[in-house]
């Protein structure tokens, strides 16, 4: 894929603040760069190539670099945040509907707190300064996922016997690739090394794509069961 030759990159120091947001990757950093300039990126190795091709939104890590300088960087971020928020938003709204299908007033009031949390998820993200703060926007989305998955364990409430293993898994997935990105693992023992392949930005990235997958297999698995479910009717 990286094909073309590429302009001369730049070490940390000669690079714009704004994208000096990792001091352990060292090298590899594309200069400013108008948008066709961006777009040419796309072909040539730098220390960003891996993360386009492994990220879901490639508007972020594409443009990141762009001559409008912190501003637009600010705006593409945000726009990731939103982006992973509404992942981990409309993902879950068929768990918890399929999850308490059985107690419709119940389930209104999930759907109605977990589209709230969500939003406030949102509005942390899109405002925090740091990886720490936008991991932290997204914690109490899992916490209700926590809870939901509990609800199901504990038999009261109900989807497909499979399909819980495998969202476990997914917010597993999901949450390490959370925190490899925060430790900054493995570029924090060897500086430079990981400069264009294998850090942990990287990582996360390959990470929460496969917490998206398990997400689909999970509910694969519980559209196939709901076909043949009826919930008991109460006397």
């Amino acid at each position: 894929m990286a094909c073309l030759h590429g302009p001369r990159l730049l070490n940390l120091e000669k690079t714009p603040p704004h994208l000096q947001f990792n001091d352990l990757i060292l090298t590899g950093y594309r200069p400013i760069s108008t948008f066709q300039g961006c777009i040419r990126s796309l072909f040539y190795l730098h220390n960003e190539f891996g993360n386009i091709y492994t990220h879901g939104n490639v508007l972020y890590h594409t443009f990141m670099n762009h001559e409008g300088g912190e501003p637009i960087y600010d705006t593409l971020l945000s726009l990731d945040m939103v982006g992973v928020c509404l992942v981990n938003t409309l993902g879950c709204l068929p768990i918890i509907y399929i999850t308490l299908m059985c107690y419709p007033g119940t389930c209104i009031l999930a759907l109605l707190s977990y589209s709230l949390i969500s939003a406030w998820g949102i509005l942390c993200a899109t405002t925090a300064r740091s990886n720490y703060g936008r991991l932290r926007a997204f914690i109490w989305q899992a916490l209700f996922r926590v809870l939901l998955f509990l609800f199901r364990w504990l038999g009261d409430g109900v989807g497909s016997p499979a399909s819980l293993r495998l969202f476990f898994t997914m917010d597993m997935l999901a949450i390490m690739g959370g925190l490899v990105n925060l430790s900054r693992v493995p570029e924090r023992f060897s500086p430079g090394l990981f400069d264009y392949w294998c850090n942990s930005h990287q990582i996360m990235h390959v990470l929460v794509i496969c917490s998206i997958i398990y997400m689909h297999w999970g509910m694969l698995e519980d559209l196939a069961w709901i076909k043949t479910f009826q919930c008991p009717v109460l006397e």
